[in-house]
């Protein structure tokens, strides 16, 4: 991971925690028929709530043919994720739909032209988040090595930057999101307004804080 700039205590503080969290990924199999109809419903929730919050961008700029989707998704994540995971794209209805079943636990989509893979974990997370309901305590990861087009750092449900919102854009980095995360978020900045170009605590203080960690 080329974390250019930092000192190497720093880059070890950053490495550790991703290590951990890779080391602790689950795949997951093939859901019945009965459980990928629910778990489609779900997924195309949670990509709208996504598009509407993580990228500040109207759903109607992030129409994308499927093609157009596969070719933003590439260097989104690594490649063998993308290889096998879920992906969402949105019609000209405005639903989302799963163009490809992946079978390793990893949804991946691009909300406005912030482009993502979340695993199984992760998507539960944002699943409580958009329903305002407890944080899970399971560790969830979520590639954005692409960056995002900026989210407020202190309200989770902000959807557009306002002069006291603390709109923060964030380059290529990963998220490590759920109640186990917490430790590894321990001295890491809680700034409203934080630098991100170094390791910060996104929506600090809130059920869903989370580490955002830069990997350029």
């Amino acid at each position: 991971m080329n974390l250019a700039g930092h000192e190497v205590r720093s880059t070890f503080r950053v490495i550790a925690p991703v290590a951990h969290a890779l080391i602790s990924f689950k795949f997951y199999p093939l859901a019945s028929r009965e459980e990928n109809m629910r778990s489609g419903l779900a997924l195309s929730f949670l990509a709208l709530s996504f598009m509407a919050t993580t990228s500040g961008v109207n759903a109607q700029h992030a129409m994308l043919t499927d093609q157009q989707l596969m070719r933003n998704l590439r260097g989104a994540a690594p490649q063998y994720i993308l290889d096998h995971a879920t992906i969402l794209n949105m019609g000209s209805d405005g639903k989302m739909k799963v163009i490809k079943q992946g079978d390793n636990g990893w949804t991946c989509m691009d909300p406005g032209g912030a482009p993502m893979c979340a695993d199984k974990a992760a998507m539960e997370w944002a699943e409580a988040w958009q329903a305002k309901g407890p944080a899970p305590q399971k560790l969830g990861f979520i590639y954005m090595l692409r960056g995002d087009n900026g989210t407020s750092n202190t309200d989770p449900y902000a959807t557009k930057r306002t002069p006291d919102n603390n709109w923060v854009k964030t380059g290529s980095h990963v998220m490590i999101v759920g109640g186990e995360a917490k430790t590894m978020m321990e001295g890491y900045p809680r700034d409203a307004k934080p630098d991100p170009k170094k390791p910060y605590v996104m929506w600090p203080g809130s059920p869903y804080e989370h580490l955002m960690i830069p990997v350029k």
